[in-house]
This record gives C-alpha cells, structure tokens and sequence, in this order.
C-alpha cells in the first residue's frame, strides 16, 4: 500500500525498513504489491558503484542495453529495456524528457525502471518500459556535502550538495557539479561539463507546499565513434557470415595490423560535441487529509550540436584496402517543451474495501527543429579523399591529422564549418492531452486488484525543408488511443505476493519528434509510398507477465521474479506491393530475477538476471530485381533475433560493511551476443528469390569487473577507491545496424573524498 500522506515529500518515500519504493502519485502500491516487475536504482548504488550517468548507473540493471547513434538517431541516451527502444520512455520526476542528450546523476536521488508495455503510465510509449529519474528535493534538515575525485585518465570531478532550512516551513537546496576526463583505453577523446540544480520548498512538512526547481546541464566532448565492423554484404568471405568489430586481419591486398583498443577514427580538428539543457519545474500540491491534489508544470529546452567521425565501412575499405572513411556525422538540434500535470491520488474505504487511487490529466506542447552542418568529405577511400584525411588506415589513424573543409570535394578551396540555411531545416510540433486513472483496490487482505486506464490525443505536425518550389511541406496527423492495464495479487503472507498482469501501449507515427530512430516518421519525406495520410498508423503492443515477489530479513531484501510475453503488431514496413504496409511484428518473451537489498545488516546486493527469447516475426519485404522482372521476398530480419536484445545478461553489485569504518565490495557485469543488424544478397532463379548470401553484424558477448573500497576517516569525511573493468576487458557496449560498434573504456581507477556537515 502507498505509504501515509504525512510521509510523502516532494517524490521521497519514508517508509522505515527500506528506500527504494516507486515514488509519485501513479504509484498506488508499493513494489511488492505492484503486479509487474520493477527496479529501483537506489542513490548508494550510484555513488558506491562510481557512476556519474545515467548510462552507466543503469549498467547496474540486467536486461538493459543501450543503442548507438547514426545520422537520423541523434546522440544520446537510446536505452533498449526488454529489447525494446525506451528513448522516448525517458521521464523526470514523472514528466517525459524528450530531449537528445547523455543524462548526469548529479542531482538524481535514484533511477525507477518499470518494465512492459508502458502507455497506461506515461502515455505514447514503448512496449518494453519506462525510466522515471527522481531528482533530489529539499529537506528538513540542514546539511553540506561533497565529492572530490581523481583519478587515471586524468579523472577530475566535483560534486556539492547543500541544503538549508531558510524559515520554519521554507528549505532549499543546491546541487552542483563539474567533471573532465578522458577516456581510459582510447586515443584523444575527452569529456567536459557542469551543471547546476537549485530547488525551494516553501511549506515543507506542512499540508500545502510549492516547490520550484531549475536544473541546466552543459557539456562539451570529442564524442567516440568505436570501431567498424570487418565485412560488408558485398565482401564477406562464405555464404553466411558473422562478422564483429575488426581487430586483427589480414585485408583483401595483403596488408595485414590489428586495431588496438586505443585507436580512435575522429579528427580532433573536425569533431565535437556540445549540449545544453534547462528545465524549470513548478510544483504546488495540498494534503485534504487522505487525498492529495497536485499540479506540475515544466518549461524544457534542449540544445545539442555535434561533428563526429562514424567510422563508416558501406563501401567495404576495411577488408578490401585497410582504409576507414571518416564519415561526417553531424546535427543540431533543439527542443522545447511545455507540460502541465494535474493529478490527484489517495485514499478511501468503500463497503468494506480499501482504494488507493489516483487520477488526473496532462497536457503537454513539444516543439523540436533539427539542420546540419556544411561538411563535405566522400566515402570512396580514392587517393583524393585520403591526401585529404577522409579517409585514414585502419591500424594506425592519426586523430591530429590537418584536416580542412573544402567547399566541395573537387574544389581546393577551403570554407568554415557552418550550419545550413535555415530553410533546410525540419520543424515538428506535437500537442497532447491525456487523462488516466489508477486503482489499486484490497478486496481481501490477500487479494488485490490492480487497474489502469488512460485516455491521449495526440496531435502532430512536421513541416519538411523548404523544396525547389519555395515551400515548406507540412503534414499533420491526428491520433486518438486508449492503453490499459489490469493486475491481480494475491498475498500468501503479508510480504510475499504472486501476481498476473496485462498491459498494453501505443507508439503513434512521430512519437520522437524526429529525436530518436523512428521508422514511422510524419512528413512529407516519408509519404511517397504511402497512398493518403489516413494510411499512417500506430504500432500496439500488448505484454502478459506472471511473477512472486518477496521481501526477506525483516523487508531488508527484495527478490522478484517475473516471466513474460510481449507482442507488438502493426509496425510500419514495405509490403510484397513495394508498397508501405503495416504488417511488421515482434515478439520478446523472457524472464527476469533481480535481488536488492541486505542479505545481513552488513551484506548488502543489487542486481540479477534476465533471458530474453527475441525474434523479428515479420521484418516487412525486399524486393529483387533481375532480367527486368520484380519479385518480393521477406526482409533479411525476419525471423532473425531482435537487435540489441541480449539472450542472457545478468549484474551483481554487492558490497560488505568489514568494520564500522571500512566496507568492501565490487560488481560483475555478463552480457551475451548482441546483434546490430542483418543483410543479404539475392537472385531470382525458376521464378523465386533465392538468398545467396547472409550477413550479421554484432558485439561478442562479454563480462566485466568493478571493485570499490570505502574507509570513514571520521564522522565527516570518507574516502572511497573505484576501480572499474578491473581486467581491462575489451568488450563492446552498443551494436549499430550497420558500419561500426561503440567500444566501451579501459581499466580506469579513481579516489573520491566526500565530506558532510
């Protein structure tokens, strides 16, 4: 049950034996009698596992992957939560954050992660699940504390976290943050930033309260572009092909080297990467007693620009000469966003049974504008596009090398960096309303029931680059759904439970806002195959999901298991016509166990295992042509497993508490393959397409090692010692459909003194 008003503020649950609960009004029961499987990164495991992203805190949760980036999927935090794309299933404190960026932790209290079909929670989603990121508030008690840290790879970073009781009922604290480092195990990359976080309370711990918060975030980085896959379609060597990220190889014209871990394919006088994100936050609520009224409103803006060196093989150089071409990814990008959330949750007996409910209404603007810039460079690795470093060799770049624009790739004559007219740019705009209600209702001791229900329409429109006629295309679309969700528990002692669920969501055409990899774009671009806009639709998923949860050691630790089936139908895909259809579909099923918690007073864990059945049921069709004559045939995907979906992965972060002054501890990381993407080659022969040659690309699958070490020098100060991929493992972290595989850093270790009053 959600815990009494008097101990909820400000998203913190208080509930005496643990800290880790869901927190928010759509949160009608606490973890263990919620009929679905859920994780709560808690602020202990971030700070003692090291982790200053959102990327790397979520390392510590099995069954998460993260997708890499390319020219229309912009940089950035692009998680896969049971093989599924959450990057638009990213919310703040409850409220959705859309834009393109690589999230900080310095002001995180701790990471929610509900898995299945999300929609009924958040609206327009995904069906693999949501991240909801709780920020840190304003506290009763006075307090100052910091971090210092140093380390290998030039490690810096500071942190501060100060919060003051300004009257009786007015607190406010300040969170601060500035980090530099480059990255252990590669070759000139740097990562830069700060940011800031102030928030004021005025009412705190009486019934009515308002609270306003600002958060900015800037960094700046020479962002890495990994290393290239081997072979291409065109020159791989056998009839059915994997190939992985090129290591050592001996290449088609005999030159033979190997690409160390170090090697880094960008150019240091071409490549960047800058962001900045604000957010302001309003948040009023009032306590009637038993029933809570709550309204939140955000202003968000996101600004993100890059160049950066994807070490692209489309045109096979590296088997073929030993030769990368450096291709010039690049993008900037703005996004805003105006939402407002009203809710209402609490409370009450009627006839005998107990409701804890909650329900309200959203209403949401996004706006989103994305260019490029003026960079010109060829893929073909001809003499020219080398004496110009376009292209570089494969064993031994050089990230320094002169590199200029030419103002084409013909001309000598050399121009500035600049971004294109603004005319070439897209402009996508999105209104949402949204009403939604939940219940969880104890018809007996133990027996709950569990229901949810929400309502959107979701308005959108793209207006394309202006075209040869002077005008700016503009496509709108209009989308009404409903998602639901529905769950029984049942109770065989009072913390233990057994439950079933059913959860659906929908993914309407320009969900991202043209800020993630979407296949079902609005816009003009996208329409020449389809015959009327009304033929655009949305892809619905729907999830079934059995589990038992139990907190153990007077609910010192958690465990949950959890078995499930997710189904997505309706993808956009090319029909055997040529033609836009939606027949794709998906099907992910799997299971999950995670442990959190104290095992003893001293023995604390945080981790678990998940399997995942992943397969591409139906990946739409190609078609073939030979001799003048056009057939059709299923898409190399199909009935291939589902890319960045891992079958097996499994965490453990696990630390012991030696002395009152020193504790111990580490973590295991396991991965298996992951794959980025499928391809083939085709003929037709006796009137039918017959595959003639297959290619996957992937990651090996992988394990990695984390140790940290805490001693308490007094009652103030602590210094703890991280030392992360103990072993130096060289592993791969992000699989891309095609060219190349994000590599993930070195053996790094750093020291952090932190201090509190």
């Amino acid at each position: 049950m959600r815990p009494d008003p008097q101990d909820v503020r400000n998203d913190i649950i208080v509930t005496g034996a643990r800290d880790d609960e869901l927190s928010g009004p759509k949160a009608t029961a606490d973890i263990t009698n919620t009929p679905r499987s859920v994780v709560v990164v808690p602020r202990e495991v971030i700070e003692q596992s090291g982790s200053s992203t959102l990327e790397e805190a979520l390392r510590t949760v099995p069954g998460i992957t993260f997708g890499a980036a390319e020219g229309g999927n912009p940089i950035g935090d692009r998680p896969f939560i049971r093989g599924y794309d959450s990057q638009g299933s990213v919310y703040v404190d409850g409220v959705r954050d859309l834009g393109s960026q690589s999230r900080e932790v310095f002001d995180v209290e701790q990471v929610q992660i509900v898995r299945g079909s999300d929609s009924t929670l958040g609206g327009r989603g995904n069906a693999g699940g949501s991240i909801n990121i709780i920020s840190k508030a304003p506290q009763p008690k006075n307090f100052a504390a910091g971090t210092l840290s140093y380390g290998t790879a030039d490690y810096k970073r500071a942190t501060a976290d100060v919060n003051y009781r300004v009257a009786d009922n007015i607190a406010f604290r300040l969170n601060a943050m500035w980090h530099d480092q480059d990255v252990a195990g590669r070759d000139a990359v740097f990562q830069k930033r700060w940011g800031v976080a102030p928030a004021l309370t005025v009412g705190i711990g009486q019934p009515t309260q308002l609270t306003l918060s600002y958060y900015h975030l800037s960094t700046d980085e020479l962002p890495d572009g990994g290393i290239p896959y081997l072979y291409t379609i065109n020159n791989a060597p056998g009839d059915d092909v994997l190939t992985f990220p090129a290591e050592d190889f001996t290449a088609a014209n005999g030159r033979s080297g190997s690409i160390s871990r170090d090697t880094f394919y960008g150019l240091v006088d071409r490549d960047f990467r800058k962001t900045d994100i604000d957010q302001a936050t309003m948040r009023v609520e009032h306590d009637f007693g038993g029933v809570t009224l709550r309204n939140t409103a955000r202003y968000a803006h996101t600004n993100q620009r890059y160049i950066w060196s994807q070490p692209d093989d489309s045109q096979g150089n590296v088997y073929e000469t030993g030769q990368v071409f450096r291709r010039a990814l690049n993008r900037f990008g703005t996004t805003e966003s105006l939402i407002d959330q009203i809710d209402l949750y609490g409370q009450f007996d009627a006839g005998g049974i107990r409701h804890s409910f909650a329900g309200g209404a959203e209403f949401a603007w996004e706006s989103a504008e994305n260019g490029r810039y003026n960079v010109t460079n060829d893929p073909r690795c001809t003499p020219e596009g080398i004496a110009r470093y376009n292209c570089t060799d494969a064993f031994a770049p050089n990230p320094y090398d002169p590199w200029v624009n030419y103002a084409s790739d013909t001309s000598d004559t050399v121009v500035p960096i600049t971004r294109r007219e603004p005319t070439t740019t897209t402009i996508t705009d999105a209104n949402t309303v949204s009403l939604y209600g939940f219940d969880s209702i104890t018809l007996t001791p133990a027996l709950i029931a569990n229901l949810g229900v929400r309502y959107d329409r979701y308005e959108t429109t793209v207006r394309d680059a202006v075209n040869d006629d002077g005008i700016r295309p503009e496509t709108s679309l209009t989308d009404e759904f409903v998602n639901w969700q529905a769950g029984l528990v049942f109770k065989p002692t009072a913390n233990t439970s057994l439950y079933a669920s059913y959860a659906t969501s929908t993914t309407p055409p320009g969900s991202l806002l043209g800020e993630g990899r979407e296949g079902n774009r609005v816009g003009s671009g996208r329409r020449e195959q389809l015959a009327s806009l009304d033929d655009l639709r949305a892809e619905e998923s729907k999830s079934y999901e059995v589990g038992a949860k139990a907190d153990l050691f007077g609910q010192r630790l958690r465990l949950q298991l959890a078995g499930f089936r997710t189904e997505t139908d309706n993808s956009r895909t090319t029909g055997p016509d040529g033609f836009v259809q939606y027949i794709g579909s998906q099907r992910i099923q799997g299971i999950e166990f995670t442990l959190n918690g104290n095992i003893t007073r001293n023995w604390s864990v945080f981790g678990g295992y998940t399997y995942l059945d992943a397969i591409i049921t139906n990946g739409g069709y190609d078609e073939t042509t030979v001799g003048g004559v056009t057939l059709s045939a299923p898409d190399a995907s199909t009935g291939k497993r589902s890319p960045n979906t891992p079958e097996h992965s499994a965490t453990l972060w696990t630390t012991y508490q030696v002395t009152p002054a020193l504790s111990v501890g580490g973590g295991a990381t396991y991965m298996s393959r992951v794959y980025g993407g499928y391809a083939d080659q085709r003929t037709i022969e006796n009137g039918e397409v017959v595959v003639t040659k297959r290619l996957a690309r992937a990651v090996p699958g992988y394990t990695r090692f984390d140790l940290t070490a805490s001693y308490r020098i007094d009652e103030h100060f602590d210094l703890r010692v991280n030392v992360q991929n103990l072993t130096d493992k060289r592993y791969y972290t992000k699989a891309y459909a095609s060219h190349y595989a994000a590599i993930a850093p070195g053996r790094s270790a750093f020291a952090t003194l932190s201090f509190r009053y």
